[in-house]
């Protein structure tokens, strides 16, 4: 299945949580920290008043609460609009 993003919005595949351990105690999934940073995979056509600068393989930062978590065929994605990506690494 194919996921398109509309208008100004992009689809990113976040960055897997780092595996954390305090003292030899593994931290469970639940407790990770949310990753803030991860690649884009599609990007919509922009609209009027906001031209996509974003691009399909650019690692971006964005902010913790950031976007719509999707899960499709057992990946999880978000889905945002440009303006929520904070900025571009690289």
């Amino acid at each position: 299945m194919k996921l398109t993003p509309l208008a100004d919005r992009v689809i990113i595949k976040p960055a897997p949580a780092e595996e954390k351990t305090v003292g030899g105690i593994i931290i469970p999934d639940t407790a990770k920290e949310k990753p803030l940073k991860g690649t884009v995979i599609a990007v919509g056509k922009g609209t009027k008043d906001e031209e996509m600068v974003l691009q399909e393989g650019h690692e971006v930062l964005y902010g913790k609460y950031s976007g719509t978590e999707v899960e499709l065929e057992g990946e999880k994605y978000l889905i945002m609009h440009q303006k929520d990506v904070l900025a571009i690494l690289g």
